[in-house]
């Protein structure tokens, strides 16, 4: 064997007893994040995890659809009585009450603290924040996906009764409505009576107008909160929608009859409508082409000192039962959603808006509101800023507040169909949610909330 042989094998074997002495390189920290949202809001969460697992090598968090808000609650609470629960969950807002009394959480404030990240948590919008925070104002989760309810109106249809802004006022509205009726428009308002749509009617309507929905501060305060919808100004408005219904001004729309209100709106079928920022950029990826429309705060009855609406949505819970370094993960993972540039390609991709100041601030200097298609959304943060949230204006905190939404839509529908008067259906509305809030007080009976 030459020396040059012996040579080359010796380096080789230097070589190869150098890497087997080297640690191998650690694999990244695995967490599940399960969220609520399908379809094309899906995708952009798996964009915003891919880009996460691709800023850093320490940490991959593994995303997971559920379908739905619903399932995403009830799949959780499963797989945490099996011990098989996800680092993160998204919980949509009105099942916060349940996430607060379960007592299954870690709270993001001393997760983040715990983990090296120094948030300042004052840079939440208020009106924000206090959906999800406790009533001494801590959060216990971080606002995600956020929105409020906006009026949606055709500058064209206007344009035709000499209007060049959206009605301020109800009062307004109605002259308008029948303006655009007299000028040959079948729909002059869409209106929906199903039971998400509790949210725009109701709950944005008695929050605008600083009006409970429930007493004790609209459950904040209690869990001994119970209804008082039908002693409060949302009698006057369901009123005056049915008459404006009866009259031929308003029509409903939903999928069931064929055309979604947004649909309406779009196609020009329907004049205005009340619906989510959220619907910002399907309408202007599905309007009929040349439409000129934009969006406004809703209108509130004259001599109304106007309040802000209340946020949508979702917040993302941290849950208890997992590792140290799953819970280095999950704050990792917040802190980078939390970064104001992720905000701007969240906003961007979703129509969703942004929960913390720096991050509107952020997307203002980058220009995103200055044009089409985003110009418009920045209303949805005036909506939400229009006063410093009151007792009233944080938020509704009700148990089985879907199940109350479900009496909504029926009592609506039965209003509108001449089943029943307007105070005999929000009577019924009152007196059978209020049994279902009895029912969750004996579930809960001795707790409080935070």
């Amino acid at each position: 064997m030459s020396k040059f042989y012996n040579c080359i094998s010796a380096a080789a074997a230097g070589v190869m007893s150098l890497a087997l002495a080297l640690p191998a390189a650690a694999a990244p920290i695995k967490f599940d994040f399960w969220f609520g949202l399908s379809g094309d809001l899906e995708r952009v969460v798996q964009t915003m995890c891919t880009n996460f697992n691709n800023s850093q090598t320490d940490y991959q968090v593994v995303c997971t659809s559920q379908g739905n808000y619903d399932a995403a609650l009830q799949n959780t609470i499963a797989a945490f009585r099996a011990g098989k629960q996800p680092a993160i969950v998204q919980v949509y807002d009105v099942g916060t009450a349940t996430m607060m009394l379960s007592g299954a959480y870690y709270p993001v404030g001393k997760l983040m603290s715990e983990n090296g990240y120094k948030i300042d948590w004052n840079d939440y919008f208020p009106g924000i924040a206090r959906y999800y925070a406790t009533s001494k104002g801590e959060l216990l989760s971080f606002p995600f996906n956020s929105s409020t309810a906006l009026l949606y109106w055709n500058k064209d249809a206007f344009a035709k009764i000499g209007k060049t802004a959206a009605p301020k006022t109800w009062e307004e509205a109605a002259d308008d409505m029948k303006a655009l009726k007299g000028a040959g428009y079948d729909c002059p308002m869409a209106i929906n009576i199903s039971a998400n749509e509790s949210w725009q009617l109701m709950e944005q309507f008695s929050a605008i107008h600083n009006e409970p929905v429930a007493t004790q501060n609209n459950g904040y305060d209690g869990l001994d909160a119970r209804l008082t919808v039908n002693k409060t100004k949302f009698v006057k408005y369901v009123t005056d929608l049915k008459s404006w219904y009866d009259a031929g001004l308003i029509k409903i729309k939903s999928k069931d009859l064929g055309q979604d209100m947004v649909q309406a709106f779009a196609s020009g079928d329907c004049q205005m409508i009340m619906t989510s920022v959220g619907d910002h950029g399907t309408v202007g990826k599905t309007q009929k082409a040349g439409m000129n429309w934009d969006v406004a705060e809703l209108p509130a009855y004259a001599g109304t000192e106007r309040k802000n609406s209340l946020v949508g949505g979702a917040s993302l819970w941290v849950l208890s039962g997992k590792s140290a370094d799953e819970y280095k993960g999950a704050a990792a993972f917040l802190n980078f959603i939390h970064d104001p540039k992720t905000a701007l390609f969240w906003s961007t991709n979703t129509g969703y808006i942004p929960v913390t100041k720096s991050g509107f601030d952020f997307m203002k200097s980058s220009g995103f509101y200055d044009k089409a298609p985003y110009k418009g959304r920045e209303v949805a943060i005036a909506s939400l800023t229009a006063s410093e949230p009151t007792p009233i204006t944080r938020g509704v905190r009700l148990g089985n507040f879907t199940q109350i939404r479900a009496e909504f839509a029926n009592q609506m529908q039965a209003i509108f169909a001449n089943k029943v008067s307007v105070q005999e259906g929000l009577d019924n509305l009152v007196k059978n949610s209020n049994a279902v809030l009895d029912r969750f007080e004996a579930t809960y009976k001795g707790k409080q909330l935070p």
